[in-house]
């Protein structure tokens, strides 16, 4: 892959236009140097490992390799939330893994979400952190039933006193959206900029000695005895260890091609809401807001008092392809909008002033994964499912302490060797392309009162962790 040449005008992510940073490129690497941790990636995922590596050690010298800019995949796109959230539900990770387990990781979720916004404060990053929590709404008596069963798999974990469960008319006061029926309340969860985050981060590692090259693409990686990235314009060898930190973009790599999938996600911002149509709104909270909605929905209360809304992408391409000018050709705006309006009929005529679309990575099994192997001096922190903010920088943690030969972490259940490969193709393409469909369809069906579609469970069970 060469640099896709998109400017952050050409994605129209908000974030990114408004992060306090002209985003004017960093020089690319110029011919061979030898460091002792070679990162590529200058995402959340690269940038944390870079941060908490430096932590550990400020001594060690560090590179970060990335092909575009800082923040140019779901670092800078995605929906601005901290969340508490797991990649995989509670009652998932308890039948996976046991309750002790799934209690520790769900924890550790909610830690690291104060953590951030204490590094955000330690740092003078001012990535607008708003600890307001996690609202989500069942807008029907299908997803009521599924929030029920999602505050009854906190309870089992022992969980209880950082949720509750709220009624409709409580949920109502909450949010004035239509067909409300109850919603699940986490206390933990944050609202942030995550434009302003993940370029902050880079100067912050940058404060730390830590070098980072822009528009430089990794050619190859290279480990045992001598670790490199290789480039078109030069070498990075590593002393110690060579970190590959590039989430759905790592699909480019022979080695993670059929690790992950990427999968598009598309969103679309309003104009700033005057105090009367907050009103209307409701959600003077400014929790982030989503609903049980199959094919996935979050909202945010920007700083300066817009709605985002977030929602399914462009679908799966064959070969796992990540066409920049598919997401834009193809992505579902007008899906976005309809949803809105069905939530908030008042905000007829709202205007929209940005609309932009990313690529996220999803492993097989929904687990990430975390590895370094000592004898190759290679690593990896990928797999995050859409709940990257909070979860690269646990995984990116861990993944540092691997490489320094800290213990801490690395008995979770995502500190593994790689994650299962998913289907070759065309049986990837066509069960993909299914469950998206499947997960639409069950999706009118109940917006439109309906019986779900007949294969509804099988499309659930497939699609579902």
């Amino acid at each position: 892959m060469s640099s896709s040449g998109t400017s952050p005008a050409d994605i129209g992510s908000f974030w990114l236009a408004s992060c306090d940073d002209d985003l004017t490129p960093r020089p690319p690497l110029a011919g061979d140097e030898t460091v002792d941790v070679a990162i590529l990636g200058g995402g959340f995922t690269g940038l944390w490992t870079a941060y908490f590596l430096s932590q550990h050690d400020p001594t060690l010298s560090i590179a970060i390799v990335e092909r575009e800019y800082c923040g140019f995949g779901a670092s800078g796109r995605n929906g601005g939330w901290c969340s508490p959230r797991f990649p995989i539900n509670p009652s998932a990770l308890t039948r996976r893994f046991g309750k002790e387990t799934a209690r520790a990781m769900l924890q550790a979720q909610q830690t690291m979400v104060d953590e951030v916004g204490r590094i955000c404060e330690r740092e003078g990053i001012d990535a607008h952190f708003n600890p307001v929590g996690v609202l989500t709404l069942a807008r029907s008596a299908e997803q009521l039933s599924s929030l029920h069963r999602g505050f009854d798999a906190y309870v089992r974990l022992g969980m209880e006193e950082g949720c509750e469960l709220l009624d409709a008319d409580r949920a109502r006061a909450a949010v004035h959206a239509t067909d409300v029926h109850g919603a699940l309340r986490l206390r933990a969860g944050a609202t942030i900029h995550p434009g302003r985050l993940v370029r902050g981060l880079a100067r912050a590692v940058e404060r730390r000695g830590v070098r980072i090259y822009e528009g430089t693409e990794v050619l190859r990686t290279a480990g045992h005895s001598d670790p490199a990235l290789v480039t078109a314009s030069g070498t990075i060898r590593a002393r110690r260890a060579v970190l590959l930190a590039g989430e759905a973009y790592l699909t480019g790599q022979a080695s993670h091609r059929r690790r992950l999938i990427p999968m598009a996600s598309t969103i679309m911002l309003t104009a700033p809401l005057t105090p009367e149509q907050w009103d209307r709104v409701g959600w003077s909270g400014g929790e982030c807001l989503s609903s049980y909605a199959h094919t996935t929905n979050y909202l945010t209360r920007t700083a300066d008092g817009r709605i985002l809304f977030g929602s399914r992408g462009a679908p799966y391409r064959y070969g796992s392809d990540m066409c920049e000018a598919a997401l834009r050709e193809n992505a579902n705006f007008g899906w976005i909008r309809d949803r809105l309006l069905e939530w908030w009929p008042t905000l007829e005529g709202v205007d929209f002033t940005h609309r932009w679309a990313g690529y996220l990575g999803i492993p097989r099994d929904w687990l990430p994964s975390v590895h370094f192997d000592a004898d190759r001096r290679i690593g990896h922190s990928y797999g995050y499912t859409g709940h990257g903010v909070i979860t690269s920088a646990i995984c990116a943690r861990a993944l540092a302490g691997l490489v320094a030969g800290r213990q801490a972490g690395a008995h979770a259940p995502y500190v593994r060797e790689q994650a299962p490969n998913w289907e070759v193709e065309p049986l990837r393409w066509a069960g993909i392309r299914y469950v998206q469909n499947a997960f639409l369809r069950m999706d009118k069906a109940e917006i439109a009162g309906r019986r779900p579609p007949l294969d509804a469970r099988a499309a659930t069970y497939l699609g579902e962790p």
